[in-house]
C-alpha cells in the first residue's frame, strides 16, 4: 500500500473513531492536496501527498519557533502533536550519511567552481532527497561546502 492509499484509509478510519485531532490534520492535508491540484493541474497521487505534507511541516516548524519565544506551552505541544500525525505521511527518511553520500555524488558530478553554481547541486539532489531529508538541512550543508 502507497502512502496515498494509506492516507486515504487512515482518513476514514479517524472519521470512524471519531479522532478529531487527526481527522482535522489529514482533511487539512486533503485540502492543501486538492490546492495544489486545481492551480497546478498536479495528479492526486503520492508525490502530491509528500510536496502537502512537507510544506504543512515546514509551516508548522516555523510557528513552533515563534510559539517557543512566546512560551505557548499549549499550542507548542499542539503543533509537536500535528507535526508527528503529518511525519507518518513522509517516506522514509534517508540517515545522515545517505544524505552526505548523495551531496558528494552531486559535487561530484557538476563540480562546481564557486557558490553560484549551488542551483545546479540543488537540481541534481532535490529529486533524490525531496521528502525524505529536510531540504533546509540539505540546502545548508551544500552552503557550507561551497563556502
Amino acid at each position: 500500500m502507497d502512502l496515498y492509499e494509506k492516507f486515504n484509509k487512515d482518513m476514514v478510519e479517524a472519521m470512524k473513531n471519531k479522532d478529531k485531532e487527526r481527522l482535522t490534520v489529514l482533511r487539512m492535508i486533503k485540502g492543501a492536496m486538492q490546492l495544489d491540484h486545481i492551480n497546478n493541474k498536479k495528479e492526486m497521487d503520492e508525490s502530491l501527498l509528500i510536496d502537502s505534507v512537507s510544506k504543512q511541516i515546514k509551516m508548522r516548524n516555523d510557528s513552533l519557533e515563534e510559539f517557543k519565544k512566546g512560551n505557548r506551552e499549549d499550542l507548542v505541544e499542539q503543533t509537536e502533536k500535528e507535526i508527528a500525525i503529518l511525519n507518518e505521511y513522509l517516506p522514509e527518511q534517508l540517515s545522515e550519511e545517505e544524505v552526505d553520500a548523495i551531496i558528494e555524488e552531486a559535487f561530484a558530478k557538476v563540480n562546481p567552481t564557486s557558490a553560484k553554481e549551488m542551483g545546479l547541486i540543488m537540481k541534481e539532489v532535490t529529486p533524490k532527497l525531496k521528502g525524505k531529508a529536510d531540504m533546509k538541512e540539505v540546502s545548508n550543508k551544500i552552503k557550507n561546502k561551497l563556502g
